[in-house]
């Protein structure tokens, strides 16, 4: 087996240990303090685990394995959540949430088929946050307008951070390119969607690529989403070009959340209307849920960027393969 870890020759953390574990702290400060207020939410406690037979769980591209396990005492199977994307909204409903006002939550999750490399880890920190809107709301410029107050919280906290740890040399560029993925693809037609991401963020710096899961002129799909909580029509992700790496970096993935007439068209699509019978779909076809926008954004991944780290091991703890650990140990790369 060959790791998919490549480490950037002459690489060496701008910060020691230590320094490291206190500047990830200083991070998870600040960006929360700036993001929430920007967004008006506010933190609440969420669940590690959800009943199988619930329809909360988030399916991702469809194939991932959730950990699963049984409960005998509750006689019930439950799954280690892979995201909070559809719990969050019924959690708005539960905890009297109103308008304008969202929530976000400390998600922690497993995610056991993940491809090891310097992004991806088995192991998924994120702040999710989900916020009650209008039906006029659901529009683009509300999208765009949101994608910008999380950028300029991401871009103020890299700003306190480098005055307060002067080592770190990293800089993300608060103008935001906004595009769509079918726009990608007449752009560079004959690139994958991978290449075009890095084309695009390498001259951009800072983009927002909208309009994820559908299917593109070509036949193909952008890239996977859930049926059941973005509108493909209006959600997106944002990434910015990271130096040390040389690449596009993912951020967020995000989106107006689907409403009862987009949801139904997207399980046709998806061919599984049979979650139109779960809770959850069930409420949201009905029209008992409030209509929202959300997302995550990686605690993991934010850290990583604004620390100018070369793998995301530097600032997280997880299991890796044998390779990955000797790549790492090569390049005197410490892995938490």
């Amino acid at each position: 087996m060959v790791s998919k870890t490549v480490i950037p020759d002459g690489y060496k953390s701008s910060l020691e240990m230590y320094d490291t574990q206190s500047a990830i702290e200083f991070i998870k400060k600040n960006f929360v303090q700036h993001f929430t207020q920007a967004l008006n939410l506010r933190r609440v406690t969420a669940p590690l685990f959800v009943t199988t037979d619930s329809g909360l769980n988030d399916n991702l591209n469809g194939v991932e394995r959730p950990v699963s396990f049984d409960i005998p005492d509750a006689n019930t199977d439950a799954q280690v959540v892979h995201s909070l994307a559809k719990w969050k909204r019924m959690a708005l409903k539960k905890y009297d949430f109103n308008m304008g006002k969202g929530l976000y939550t400390d998600m922690n999750a497993i995610r056991r088929d993940e491809e090891l490399d310097n992004v991806h880890s088995i192991y998924v920190d994120q702040w999710d946050w989900c916020k009650i809107i209008s039906r006029e709301q659901r529009n683009v410029d509300f999208l765009k307008e949101t994608v910008k107050q999380i950028v300029f919280a991401l871009c103020d906290t890299l700003d306190e951070l480098k005055r307060s740890y002067p080592a770190v040399n990293v800089n993300i560029n608060r103008n935001i390119k906004f595009i769509t993925t079918q726009e990608l693809e007449n752009m560079y037609p004959d690139k994958t969607p991978k290449e075009r991401e890095n084309l695009i963020t390498e001259k951009y710096k800072t983009v927002f690529i909208m309009q994820i899961g559908d299917l593109l002129k070509s036949g193909e799909k952008h890239d996977g989403r859930a049926p059941d909580y973005d509108d493909w029509k209006l959600n997106g992700d944002i990434l910015v070009w990271n130096d040390v790496l040389n690449s596009a970096f993912e951020i967020s993935s995000m989106g107006i959340r689907v409403d009862e007439v987009s949801l139904a068209e997207q399980l046709k699509k998806a061919n599984c209307e049979e979650r139109r019978e779960l809770p959850f779909h069930k409420a949201l076809l009905n029209g008992e849920l409030p209509l929202t926008i959300g997302g995550g954004i990686g605690q993991s991944r934010v850290c990583m960027l604004l620390l100018g780290k070369a793998h995301i091991g530097e600032v997280q703890c997880s299991i890796w393969d044998d390779e990955t650990i000797e790549v790492c140990e090569k390049a005197g790369v410490v892995l938490l």
